[in-house]
């Protein structure tokens, strides 16, 4: 369209006009706004559930590092002493040099 055929400005454009609805028409807007609240409630049932099982799953993992981690301390404090036992048997005892 160009620029010289549209209609002119005025106040008449900003009125709001006004659509009347026959009655059959607000029984199918009212149809499809259920239909849509429907499927909006549907989607936020499975978000919902995907967030239930998103945080068990996050706990569950939550669990495993510290299981890991208690073992990590574990094994660091073994693997020490076992170091200073190794450590021990092939360093000269004080008393073997007397």
């Amino acid at each position: 369209m160009c620029y010289g055929q549209q209609q002119p400005f005025s106040r008449d454009n900003l009125t709001p006009t006004r659509v009347v609805r026959l009655p059959n028409d607000n029984a199918v807007v009212v149809a499809d706004l259920r239909g849509r609240l429907a499927e909006t409630e549907a989607r936020l049932a499975r978000a919902r559930a995907r967030e239930a099982e998103l945080s068990r799953r996050l706990n569950e993992m939550k669990r495993f590092v510290s299981v890991m981690e208690i073992l990590e301390t574990y094994l660091k404090r073994r693997f020490r002493e076992q170091q200073e036992y190794v450590s021990g048997l092939f360093s000269p005892s004080p008393l073997s040099s007397k």
